[in-house]
Parts: structure tokens; sequence; C-alpha cells
């Protein structure tokens, strides 16, 4: 008998399962791939390390700028695909390493959910039965691949994030279908490294739900670089390695690529581990269709002792929301109070330069109707950004409240914004003041002094 038993080992997962057996809850971790999930094999890491190798050679390119001088510096793709192999398989054992080290049982087998009864929640995995007291699922997402015609017969000429980082040799032209997170992170990997990039997304900007002004730098940026932006273009079909398109006016139009990129979103992994089996709660869309399993602010589901968290739910795609809801939901199975909150969950895109936003957007709150001000300075008000980015382009904009001056939302773009915004994560879920936030000493000489320049312009 198990305390707790856990689907998912990705950053939900496993995260839970460290806190679980810390405070004594003898738990088994089921995970039919590899620990790290999605995130850690197939996401953020991967994807980091390769993008970090692009911001190395590009500076290697660029390196005249700073007195520096390297003689014709190429790269080699199949080394830098190897060196990501390797932090992968790295951090890979240090979770393992943290499992062993934590008394974890950890089954690598496909988990099956087969009942609830009076003893606890039974589930089946590798031809043997688990029962334990407390049910978490973290079973995460998948790349969503709509049935554009002619895709199947396209072959490997599609990719999803999952393939498209496996691949053996640089391609010459990529098409990436969606502006978002994952597909600008790509777009910028393969643009630095020289590959010519077309991106199509449907909706008039890039980075969705981000900031307005923001992902509008940054597209200007890399529409400088070289990447090809068709925005308010719906696809309507595949040919081969070619991507068919209606652009805004409605005529018919094409971009080629040695391989196509879909990167349109992700959808939570609902089926094939026996939530039926349970009468687990799902939530719906106003169309009716399920987005994710159904919590509440403690992330219990509509059954007792079973939990969810992470991708599964639908709600905050992101590892550290995901991480965040598993430590949640692990106290309140230890009976300690606490809950999910999601108004400070920071975004972070790995581009060059980088954006990082975290809070309400300007969009969000004039559209939720609140009376809000806006400050804003450049980067290069700060420096040691002057210093370390020689000609970069940067804005540090955030969101305050007309009446009381909270903070309400930072939002950046600039190098390193993706290791600075906790400052704003802070203010936020602290619902600090731009009083309060002026009064915060930040180390000098650092990017992050340009939070408390930009604050201070609020009167």
């Amino acid at each position: 008998m198990f305390d707790l038993a856990i689907i998912g080992g990705g950053p939900g997962g496993y995260v839970a399962a460290e806190r679980a057996a810390a405070q004594g809850l003898k738990t088994v971790l089921f995970e039919k791939r590899e620990l790290g999930g999605v995130c850690l094999n197939e996401g953020c890491i991967p994807t980091k390390t390769l993008l970090y190798s692009a911001k190395v050679y590009n500076y290697a390119v660029n390196g005249d700028h700073y007195g520096v001088y390297a003689k014709d510096p190429t790269f080699n793709y199949g080394e830098i695909v190897e060196r990501k192999n390797k932090v992968v398989k790295k951090l890979v054992g240090g979770i393992k390493a943290a499992m062993k080290a934590g008394k974890i049982e950890v089954v690598k087998a496909e988990a099956m959910i087969e009942g609830r009864s009076a003893e606890g929640i039974t589930i089946k995995a590798d031809g043997k039965d688990f029962v334990a007291r407390n049910l978490l699922i973290s079973a995460g997402s998948e790349a969503i691949v709509p049935p554009f015609p002619g895709l199947k017969e396209a072959g490997d000429a599609i990719v999803t994030n999952r393939e498209i980082l496996n691949l053996t040799e640089q391609p010459k032209e990529v098409v990436v279908i969606g502006g978002g997170v994952i597909g600008m992170e790509f777009a910028s990997f393969f643009n630095t490294l020289g590959t010519k990039v077309t991106v199509v997304e449907m909706l008039p900007k890039i980075l969705g739900p981000l900031d307005d002004e923001i992902s509008a730098m940054l597209q200007t940026t890399y529409a400088k670089r070289g990447i090809n932006f068709c925005l308010r273009c719906q696809v309507t079909g595949i040919d081969g390695n070619a991507v068919i398109y209606k652009d805004p006016d409605g005529k018919e139009c094409r971009v080629s690529g040695d391989k196509i990129l879909v990167s349109i979103g992700r959808a939570a992994n609902l089926k094939g581990y026996g939530l039926e089996n349970l009468g687990v709660e799902l939530g719906l869309k106003p169309n009716g269709r399920p987005y994710g399993i159904k919590v509440d602010e403690h992330m219990r589901t509509n059954i007792p002792n079973v939990y969810a968290c992470g991708d599964v739910t639908g709600f905050s795609m992101l590892a550290h929301t995901a991480s965040r809801e598993g430590e949640v939901a692990i106290n309140n199975i230890l009976g300690k109070k606490d809950v999910m909150r999601y108004n400070a969950i920071p975004g972070i895109v790995y581009t060059n330069p980088e954006v990082a936003g975290v809070g309400l957007t300007e969009e969000e709150a004039k559209k939720k109707g609140i009376d809000y001000e806006v400050v804003k300075l450049p980067m290069a008000y700060s420096g040691r950004f002057v210093a370390e980015n020689e000609g970069g382009e940067g804005l540090c904009k955030i969101i305050v409240g007309k009446k009381y001056k909270e903070v309400l939302g930072l939002h950046m773009l600039g190098n390193p914004c993706s290791e600075i915004i906790q400052s704003g994560c802070i203010a936020i879920e602290q619902e600090m003041t731009a009083a309060q936030l002026k009064e915060v000493v930040f180390p000098h000489p650092t990017v992050s002094e340009i939070i408390k320049e930009t604050i201070y312009t609020v009167k």
C-alpha cells in the first residue's frame, strides 16, 4: 500500500514525488517514457541548450562589436545536437538519483487506473497492481497536429517539437506553422544558424497572449534578421514540402521548406490511462470539447483523494506552473492549507533577445476594465545592459493600478530578462506598490536595475 501514486514524471510529477517523500509519504511514480517529461526531454531543456549554442555562435560572429575578433567562425550542427543530448541525459540522471535518494519507487511502464475501492485506488502497470490512498495525475500533454489536407502524404517533412530536436542535419529552409513560444524559439535558433525561416500565423501578431508592444518589437527585430512573417494567414493544406495558406485578402499562397514545424499548441493527455474508470470530471470548452481535468484551487478533482497538476489540467501549460501545482497538491494531501494562484506566473520566450512577462498585460488590464497606468523605459537606461548588448534594443514596461499604484504587470524585452523577471513575480505575489518597490535595493551594476529605474517614473 502506497500513500501516494503519481502518473507522469514531468516537472509536476517528479517535483511532487520529491516533496511527498520528504514529508514521509510512501510514493510510487509511473512514467512510461523518461523521467523529466516533455520539459526535460522534448521541450524546455533541449531547446534552451540548442538556443545557447546558437547564441555563442552569434557572439563569435559579432565579436568585433566588442573588440574581439574570431576568424571565420563556424559551427557543427551534429555536435550541437550531441551536446543537447548529453545535457538531457545528465539531467535525467539527476532526477533518477533524486528519486532513489527519496526512496521513491519508479515504475517505467504505462499506468492504467483500474478503479477505486475502500482500500484505495488501484493502478496496473508492468503486469502488477499498485494500491494507493491518494492519486496525483500529471500525465502532461501532446503537440496538436491538425488534420491538414496532405499532412500524412508529406511524411517526414512534417515535424513537431519532438522530431525537430533530433534532426542530424541542418535544414536549409524551415516553415513554422504557429508564431507562439515554441515556434518563435525554433525560428530564432534556425535563423541564427543561417536557415531560411518563414513563420505562418493565423493571428495578427506573434506570441498571442504576450504584451502587444513587446511582441511587435521582437517581430521587427527578427524581420530585420531575415525571418519572413505571414500574419493573419490561415493554413489550408500541405503539398509535399509546401504549406498552402490564405493571406489576409483571401488569396491562396504557398511557401516551401525542407521541414515544416507544426507548433500551434498542445492538448492535455486525457486518454489511455483509465480516467473513465474513476469518473474524473473534465473541464469543457464553450464548444463542449474537454480541455483538461477539472480541479479546484487545491488541485483536487471531483473524486476524493484524486488530484491533478500540470498540462493535464489544460490551464497553464508551463513547467514551473506544474511544479507549483504539484506542491499545492502534496500540501493538501498532508492536510496543510495551500492554494494555487495564477496571478504571478511568469512567461518567457528564450529568443535572442529574450522576452519575459508576468501579471497583466496592458491589453488584459484594458479588457478587465481596470484603471491603470503604464510606465516604461528603454533597457539602455541600464549601464550593464549597454555594456553587454552592443547596439541591442530592449524595453522594460510596468503596469500599475491608477489609484493605489500596485504592481499589476511587468513585461520586458532584452537579455537577460529571463533571469530578472522574478522581481516582478515577487512584487505581484506580495501585492507591492510602486512606493514599496522603490525602497528595494537592487545590486549595481546589473540589468535588473532597469526595474527600479522604470518604477521610479511612477508619480
